[in-house]
This record gives structure tokens, sequence and C-alpha cells, in this order.
């Protein structure tokens, strides 16, 4: 048996509880963060996932993304149960169950946990009891001028003053830091992945605002006077910090602030429920940063290029997973203005490319085979913007079976970025677009078409997304991800993966994509397609080509000429 798993059970009776939660997040919430609480219990690595601890049984639950990857990870220790069945769930039927108040929002334990057991607050988190987390250094925050992001921190204050001034509230709690990010215009480094500022951020309808982080990171800030010393609000000393503050009503979002903090505003405040504003305002992008948008996937799409032609074409050793996505990185590299990868970079070949979201680590991925389809899901954080792309490639000539598969994928691929906005206005309607070459055949796939993405920020942002259950108004400058695919257990996986944004032009309302790569031509079936399809493949292969092309070395250019 797990022994941290054990020496959690010990602590059982000192808190008198009859299991413990531990979620994926830490405490801010955030999809990506150098504390892991939930691998260290369990094993598992996927970015969405809650550990129960019994005495005598342990869960995990997760979504469709990782049901094979879970029972891999974590399977010999773990019940693994599908998210949907956690709520109203009977196996906690009046247990006391301890939570970490910091970790949890009161909107997640209304939801899951409270209806049939007990919830019991504890302050001190029981993972960090059995492993202490090592401090990291303390990297300043910094900000981004207005020729990258278009607009200034105190248009975007002033924007959020007038929401406070219209909902008759003094306060909003800015809990998420992708959105104080989005405010102040600044970034971070506190997890992988993403340029997050770990803080958080009150504003009031005066327009007065208090930067709430550890102080030691905002010395750049003072510096360029973005902020103020007297703006800044200690995270330790916020309990007190609140009680000094005027005033009567503070909007907060309860999917973002935890327990921890809504407790402590609502000793003094009226608390109102909403979400928070600025995830709709940062959805909608300016021209700028649109533009700079498609700088960064010109070069990306070269990077990517490259590369495709390079495992395809070039190499002809044995080479693995690693191998490959440490190649595909040092093409991204060649770009001065690249930082690191927007995710870990998914390079799934044969079965493993049916893992939604593999990771392939040194000693434990398989061999690039010739007869396999290779999986390669990938992205960057430029400067000035964020990638996200997927291609499935293959090196000898595939089953018609396979090929099929891979056309209806392609056709629902189309369908998304061909939809025509004024009819197929939210995620909802056009995720049903995508999947309806698969349903034909009843084949589907187990998860959402689309994510929103951020502008030098979060790859997945919302609240816009193309899903079966999203129902957000796709609006112009919005960016999502359009990526349908199938994966057959222990056998491969497929998926097509640009991005795209909206934009507008006179009276119509479209998609345009964004991802700049050559989509695999062996593992397309012809004859499935309409003609329109095949114009829209040969168009999108002659964008690529005029705009890449010149990044390109002769036989690069040459090879990628043959998808026109």
């Amino acid at each position: 048996m797990n022994k941290k798993i054990q020496v959690l059970r010990s602590k059982f009776k000192k808190y008198n509880i009859d299991g413990y939660v531990i979620p994926k997040n830490d405490d801010y919430f955030t999809e990506y963060s150098k504390i892991n609480r939930l691998k260290i219990i369990s094993n598992f690595t996927g970015s969405a996932g809650v550990a129960v601890i019994l005495k005598n049984t342990n869960y995990l639950f997760t979504d469709g993304r990782y049901t094979i990857q879970s029972q891999i990870e974590s399977g010999k220790e773990f019940k693994i149960i599908d998210y949907d069945r956690i709520i109203n769930c009977d196996l906690f039927k009046n247990l006391i169950l301890g939570i970490d108040p910091k970790l949890f929002t009161y909107n997640q334990i209304n939801k899951f946990f409270t209806k049939k057991n007990k919830i019991k607050f504890i302050n001190n988190n029981l993972i960090d009891e059995i492993k202490r987390n090592k401090n990291s250094k303390i990297h300043s925050f910094f900000s981004l001028n207005k020729d990258i992001v278009g607009e200034s921190h105190n248009s975007k204050i002033n924007k959020i003053s007038k929401y406070l001034k219209k909902n008759k509230s003094d306060y909003l709690f800015v809990s998420s830091p992708e959105n104080v990010a989005w405010i102040l215009n600044i970034r971070g480094q506190d997890v992988p992945n993403s340029p997050i500022p770990n803080s958080r951020l009150i504003i009031s309808k005066t327009k007065k605002i208090f930067l709430i982080c550890k102080i030691q990171k905002t010395k750049n800030l003072i510096k360029e006077k973005i902020i103020r010393s007297n703006e800044l609000i200690d995270i330790n000393d916020f309990p007190n910090r609140i009680l000094q503050l005027k005033g009567n009503k503070f909007i907060v979002d309860d999917k973002s602030c935890s327990i921890y903090f809504e407790y402590i505003i609502k000793s003094k405040f009226k608390i109102i429920k909403r979400e928070d504003p600025t995830y709709l305002l940062k959805a909608i992008k300016n021209k700028i940063e649109i533009n700079n948008m498609i700088n960064a996937h010109i070069l990306d799409g070269a990077a990517l290029t490259k590369f495709i032609y390079w495992i395809k074409n070039v190499n002809k050793k044995k080479i693995s997973e690693v191998q490959a996505q440490n190649k595909l990185e040092s093409f991204r590299k060649l770009n001065k203005n690249y930082l690191y990868p927007s995710f870990d970079t998914i390079a799934g070949s044969g079965k493993n490319g049916a893992i939604v979201h593999y990771r392939a680590k040194k000693g434990k991925c398989k061999i690039i085979k010739r007869q396999d389809i290779f999986l390669c899901d990938s992205g960057g954080q430029y400067k000035y913007g964020t990638t996200d792309v997927t291609r499935t490639i293959c090196f000898s000539t595939p089953k018609l079976s396979i090929k099929n598969i891979f056309t209806r994928v392609l056709k629902g691929h189309i369908a998304v970025v061909s939809s025509n906005l004024k009819k197929y206005d939210i995620g909802k309607k056009i995720d049903f677009r995508a999947r309806k070459y698969l349903k034909n055949i009843n084949l589907d796939y187990a998860h959402g078409t689309g994510h929103g993405v951020g502008f030098f920020l979060n790859v997945h942002e919302g609240p816009q997304s193309i899903s079966k259950y999203n129902k957000v108004k796709i609006k112009e400058g919005m960016i999502l991800s359009n990526e349908p695919g199938f994966y057959k257990k222990g056998k491969f996986g497929i998926r097509i993966e640009n991005l795209i944004f909206v934009k507008k032009f006179k009276r119509n309302v479209f998609f345009e994509n964004l991802t700049l790569a050559p989509i695999e031509s062996e593992l397309i079936n012809y004859k499935l397609l309409t003609s329109s399809e095949k114009n829209y493949l040969f168009k999108y292969h002659l964008d690529v080509y005029s705009k890449i092309s010149k990044y390109l070395n002769f036989k690069e250019r040459k090879w990628l000429a043959s998808f026109i």
C-alpha cells in the first residue's frame, strides 16, 4: 500500500474525520501549478481530478479525457469513477470528510459533498504535513507594454468601475490570477507553462485597487509605476486589511474564490455572487492582440512544419516519443521570442495516441514505429502570443478504416471553421457540427471540440468553448481551438487541432484560422470529401505556404508545396 495514504489515514482520528478530499488545484485554482497534491497521493498527473481517501477505500474522480491514463497511473490503489457520479454520491453517505478551505469553493462543496455527508474545514493541509513543498525561488512580476496588449490597465480598471456602479456594488474581488494579469497587464513566473502572476486583486467602484500577493514580487511594478506601495496587501495581512475597507457590498466569483477568502470577506461585507466580468472582457481580444497572435502563429507554424518534414522525411533512425517532442521544441527555440511550451507536449505513437492527455517520459515511452500513426499535440508561449496545435502523422500506407475515421474527423474540423456564426452562434451548436460525421457511423469522442485560448496567458480559458453544454455566445475577437478527434483504446488516436478566431467583415461573422501547418494528406480518403471540403483544404494549404514558406529551406518548401 502507498505509504503516504497510510500516513494520511493515521491523521483521521486526530481531526475526527472519516476521510479526506484532495483536489488537483492549488489555492489559486489555476490549471497548472508547481504544487500538485493530487499527484503526491495518487500518482495521477492529469489536469482534472479529485481524490477521496477513506479509512478503507480510495477513490479518484476524473473525466472522460483521463479514463485510460488514470487506470494506468492510479488504478492499483484507487477506484476510478467518472466526475459525473460524484454528485449526490452515496459512497460518502453520513461520513465526515475533511477539506482544506483554501482549495475549495462553497460552490464545489455544495454541489458535490454536502447533501449526504458532513464537511469539516481543516486549515492545516494534511498532504503538506506528509510532504512539505519546497520553497521555490521568488520571481518578480513584469509588465507588458500597450503595443503588446493594446489597452492600458487604467482603461480596464475603468470598465470594471463602471460595472460595479451599474451593479450597485462597492468592490470586486478578483480571485483568479489570470484575470489579475489581464487587468493590470502584468505577467509572472509562478506556474509551469503559463506566465501567471500568483495574486489576487480588489477593485473599488472609485477605481482604487489593492494587489494581494507576496510583496517581494512587486518591485518591478512599483519601479514602473504600475502600482504604488500603498496599493499592496501582503497575503498574510489580508484579514486585517479587509476590515479597514469602507463600503457594504463585495462582488465575489464563487467558482474561483475559495471558502477561506469568502469567509473573511463576508465577516464585514455583504457578498454578491456573480461571475467575474473580467472573464468575458479578457475573452474578447482587441485588434493588436489578434495581430500579435497571428504573428506568433506564423513562426510557430514554421517550426511545426519543419518538425513534420523532419519526422516524415529526414530521420530514418528509430526515435522515441520523447526524442520527437524534444526535436519539436528545438525548432520552436529557433525563434528568439519563444519562451516555453504552453502545456506539456502530447507525443503519442500507436496506442499511446489513444490516451487523450498522454505524457511521454524518458525511459517510459515508445519507439515510434513506421506502421503506427503518431499524434502530436503541442504549443508555445511567445512574448506576444500563445499557440496550441495538434497534428496526426503517418509514416506508411495506413489502413482504409483508419483513413475513413481520420477523414470524418477532418470533415468535422472543416465544419467548425466553416460555421455561419449568425446561425451557429454558441459553442453547443458548433459542437454538434463537429461530431456529426463520426456519429453517422456511431463513433464519438469524450472531450469538448474546442476551448478558449488566452493572449500570452492560459492556453485554456473561458467562458467561451465549443462543447456539448456551452451556451456562451461566440463574439468577435474570441479565440478558440478546433479539435475534434477519435480514440481507439489500445490502438491509436486521431486529432486535428487549429486555433481559430472570430472575425467580422461588413455583416458577416466567421472563423478564421490562426494555426498554419499542413494536415496529413496520406490519412485522407478524398472520396469521402465534398468539393467544398476539398476546396477548403486547397485554400488552407495555399495560405499556409504563402505565409510560412519563407522561413523554410528549399527541401521543406518543395515538400510543403505538394499539399497544394
